[in-house]
């Protein structure tokens, strides 16, 4: 009999606003119960110094720069994960075996083999006395892979669990929107890959020109009008870029210099619409084998609740594509990813792979997080 574990996951995503927490239970093979989610929100200090730290670092030498920001930033974050855990841990009266702690990525990019997560892995048990699993991505990197996506094993878990019709894919739109797809439930036939920016331009545009973090259902940019030259050239670009053999991005490989000029609402509103279809087309793109069959698409992540982006991207689909949010399906989209992350750390105390050939590019299935126990 397959022994049963029980995780919390911890996430932090590009959008950087905070941590989605997440205690499940699962065997790490086919069989998970969600049963706690929790969003805790960053601090004000947390959430500007990790806006201003990403605003610096473009390169690796930017990394070696920052090193003692970075430093004081990771020690804040990982204080800062280890009280919400003791926090939710404590709402729990049962054993936690393991923490699944991504970290925040602060930079990642893949031709270079950098992904770099700050986050204090032994500091985080030695301060919630649990064991922890961190540090995912650098096996995968090892192996010849990307380190990202990461999520698209426990993906399929999700699919099968609730016993979805096939084909059917799960974008998420964080801060990167990225794309799995399941054909069949065997272990290795799925993929996936990133298609581009989610909220990153959005939400930094937002940031960048009000007092406001986000822009809470599209409304900002229901009021602009899109500007079509500045649109079009800024849609060729992204399909000329040098870098369209990688399947991962970093939200600096995206900029706001093509909307300088506009003002707040035409600029949200030309964003929006690139950030549409940008995600439309290279999910076609992603798709090509697949254009003569029906396929759902669920959506997850903080991007489905800007209803004006999901509008966007649905009156550019083909016929083929149904969109639909995952929590029509009893999975609550906002902590996808924070229960990923708790069934990865009991795959990597397993053993088990968590990265494959067809969702990060690594030569063969690999492992991944690190095991630290520091009590």
């Amino acid at each position: 009999m397959d022994r049963i574990f029980t995780a919390l996951g911890l996430m932090s995503g590009t959008s950087g606003d905070g941590v989605d927490a997440s205690i499940i239970s699962s065997n790490g093979n086919d069989k998970y119960h969600q049963i706690i989610n929790k969003y805790f929100k960053y601090d004000e200090k947390i959430y500007n110094n990790l806006q201003k730290l990403r605003d610096q670092i473009s390169n690796l030498e930017d990394l070696k720069n920052n090193e003692n920001d970075i430093n004081f930033l990771e020690k804040d974050i990982t204080l800062f994960h280890a009280k919400v855990s003791n926090e939710i841990l404590a709402s729990f009266n049962k054993k936690v075996d393991f923490i699944g702690f991504h970290g925040q990525t602060i930079y990642h990019n893949p031709l270079k083999k950098i992904s770099k997560q700050i986050g204090n892995g032994k500091l985080l048990s030695q301060l919630t006395k649990k064991i922890v699993v961190y540090n995912f991505r650098q096996n995968d990197i090892k192996n010849g892979g990307e380190g990202a996506p990461l999520t698209p094993i426990f993906h399929k878990l999700l699919v099968k669990q609730k016993k979805i019709e096939l084909p059917v894919c799960i974008l998420n739109i964080g801060g990167i929107a990225n794309i799995t797809l399941i054909n069949e439930f065997n272990e290795e036939n799925f993929f996936s890959k990133d298609l581009g920016p989610g909220n990153c331009l959005i939400d930094e545009w937002v940031r960048k020109n009000t007092n406001q973090k986000f822009d809470n259902n599209g409304e900002i940019a229901k009021k602009g009008k899109i500007n079509e030259l500045i649109l079009n050239q800024a849609l060729d670009n992204f399909d000329n870029r040098p870098n369209r053999q990688v399947s991962s991005f970093d939200i600096k490989d995206f900029s706001l210099n093509f909307v300088r000029g506009l003002n707040l609402e035409d600029g949200l509103a030309t964003l929006t619409d690139f950030t549409a279809k940008i995600i439309v087309e290279e999910l076609y793109n992603f798709l090509s084998k697949e254009k003569d069959k029906l396929c759902n698409v669920l959506v997850c992540g903080g991007g489905r609740k800007n209803s004006h982006l999901l509008n966007r991207i649905k009156n550019c689909v083909p016929n083929n594509l149904s969109f639909k949010l995952i929590d029509e399906y009893g999975i609550d989209g906002d902590f996808v990813e924070s229960q990923a992350f708790g069934y990865l750390a009991i795959r990597s105390f397993l053993k088990l792979p968590i990265s494959f050939p067809k969702t990060t590019g690594c030569l063969l299935p690999s492992t991944g997080g690190v095991v630290i126990k520091n009590f």
